[in-house]
């Protein structure tokens, strides 16, 4: 018995000096802010002269401001490129399509696509989001948020064709959580999603946690908010909206402080595509005309920073390049999650930029692509052309591709709101950049892929391929 006590111990003993030797894996907290149609003119930290948004200053002040950071120029094909960390030519949503509105069959499926936010369950994270989704029906697939890793959720699922009540995302939203879809009478939307998010922080403070917040701020319709209940024309509802988007950033940053969590979280803020059109805004000198859906920079360049005091230097910023599918490597770097080999991303991670901007930037070029709704055929839901018009740069020039053709090329560098077309210019510069964007171009598939996904049932609301948008 002696002896088989002190083989016990000194086997205890064994892995006791072990574990205290091995440092536990870090863990940190990751909440992800996207606001729904808002472009850098609008974010006083980038030098808007139009506004002020002091908690999102607050982020820039305490974090990373990128300078180069891009999204899809419009709402699915952002969405989904962010989820899978692959581009719309991969993953298929190259165009919108309102799942919840047009049906057909057509669905974010998640036995097809892989999230993120499953990665992170499935290594610990507790999930949560809020906000608007629009890529499910949630009639449909009531546990769609569950299998693609939110363990928890409140979600704005966007208009449900023959269901009225629910084109409300503001004033008395229509709201699906685990226990269904419900109008919130006498609720503002936002604060609801907000609510929401605090007191999961709240529950789930001693867990790691994930939270995804794609926003419904501040995309149309243009209505007044409850600090600003008398704006009345577009601009000023707008600017209401905007200032409202910037009083939750603040209420999520606080309630961290308030949970002494802030120093364990990354908060992540952007945006998914440019400001609505007819939007005009001061951006350092210069009016940025809303460009949602454009390739110009005022559809595509977001405003992105990152914020973590003591992890990520303090008032500092980076130009590297950086586009929406690098997200997806960049959560799971930062949750020490490995990624498998056998997993096909699109991204590059840049967390160790987050905490040495002089690190990472290993991009040379980003690409951001998708433009209008897409078309219905009688195999399902289609890119709306072969090869979506899209835009690529490298860290000085761009250059547009309009129809499957080259078509613009831009000197950022000197001409940031793209007024001077340099594709036939006789400037060898000018010929060197667009024959390297131009190969970079022709270097990816020729044809884009359909989006995937296993048709749903026929429903009532579908549409069909001779009444189908686009």
């Amino acid at each position: 018995m002696t002896t088989r006590f002190l083989h016990i111990a000194t086997f205890l003993l064994a892995a006791l000096a072990f574990s205290c030797s091995t440092p536990p894996v870090d863990r940190p907290n990751i909440l992800f802010i996207m606001v729904d149609d808002l472009g850098p003119e609008w974010i006083s930290a980038y030098g808007s002269e139009s506004i002020e948004t002091p908690n999102i200053d607050r982020l820039a002040n305490e974090g990373m401001l990128f300078e180069k950071a891009y999204s899809m120029p419009q709402c699915t094909p952002t969405r989904v490129t962010l989820l899978t960390g692959q581009y719309p030519y991969r993953h298929g949503w190259t165009n919108h399509w309102d799942v919840p509105r047009w049906g057909a069959g057509a669905h974010f499926d998640p036995d097809l696509n892989l999230s993120f936010a499953r990665l992170l369950r499935e290594n610990g994270y507790k999930t949560a989001a809020a906000g608007k989704w629009q890529i499910n029906d949630f009639r449909i697939q009531p546990e769609a948020m569950v299998e693609h890793g939110f363990d928890e959720y409140a979600m704005w699922t966007g208009y449900e064709s023959l269901n009225p009540p629910s084109a409300e995302r503001y004033q008395d939203a229509y709201i699906h959580t685990r226990e269904g879809s419900s109008t919130y009478e006498d609720q503002f939307g936002p604060d609801v999603y907000t609510d929401f998010l605090i007191e999961f922080m709240k529950s789930n403070q001693e867990h790691p946690m994930l939270l995804y917040f794609p926003m419904a701020l501040t995309h149309t319709p243009l209505i007044p908010t409850p600090h600003e209940p008398d704006a009345e024309s577009r601009q000023d509802r707008h600017k209401a909206m905007t200032r409202y988007m910037d009083h939750l950033v603040g209420r999520l940053t606080n309630t961290l402080d308030e949970l002494n969590l802030r120093e364990k979280t990354y908060i992540f803020f952007t945006t998914d595509n440019g400001t609505t059109r007819g939007i005009e805004g001061q951006l350092n000198g210069r009016t940025v005309k809303g460009g949602k859906g454009s390739l110009g920079e005022n559809g595509m360049r977001a405003p992105f920073i990152v914020s973590a005091p003591g992890r990520i230097p303090s008032g500092s910023s980076t130009d590297i390049l950086m586009d929406f599918s690098d997200l997806f490597p960049t959560f799971l770097e930062l949750a020490n999650i490995p990624i498998s080999d056998s997993l096909t991303l699109d991204g590059i991670s840049f967390a160790s930029t987050l905490h040495d901007a002089n690190k990472g930037g290993n991009r040379e070029w980003v690409l951001s692509m998708g433009f209008g709704p897409a078309r219905l055929t009688e195999e399902g839901v289609k890119p709306v052309i072969p090869f979506t018009d899209r835009a690529v740069r490298d860290h000085r020039f761009k250059l547009w591709v309009v129809n499957e053709q080259p078509s613009a090329l831009y000197d950022l560098e000197l001409d940031p709101g793209e007024t001077e077309n340099l594709f036939n210019s006789e400037e060898p510069l000018h010929q060197e950049a667009r024959e390297k964007l131009e190969a970079i171009i022709y270097s990816l598939p020729p044809k884009d892929a359909a989006p995937r996904y296993n048709p749903m049932p026929p429903q009532p609301w579908d549409k069909t391929p001779a009444t189908s948008p686009g």
